[in-house]
């Protein structure tokens, strides 16, 4: 198993600690880009890809930590997008 499937299974388990790092590189892997989201853009973040729809959240702090809801959200877009 590769260092990018383990993620995914990570992932896709929702653990509480899944971090904003590994949401970026799972991401990554489905072809999104992570953008800034201009100078008032504050904590926001996008991620556009060009065949899928923009995922535009709040990057968590003080820690790096992503909420449970976010998890939910995103999953649920990548397999709408039948990415997963």
């Amino acid at each position: 198993m590769t260092k990018l499937e383990k993620l995914l299974d990570r992932f896709l388990t929702k653990l509480r600690d899944f971090t904003w790092d590994e949401l970026t590189k799972v991401l990554n892997a489905f072809g999104y880009k992570q953008i800034s989201a201009g100078k008032t853009g504050g904590s926001r973040a996008r991620f556009v890809s060009l065949d899928y729809p923009p995922i535009i959240l709040h990057r968590p702090h003080p820690k790096p930590v992503l909420k449970r809801y976010q998890l939910d959200e995103i999953i649920n877009l990548l397999k709408q997008e039948k990415l997963i």
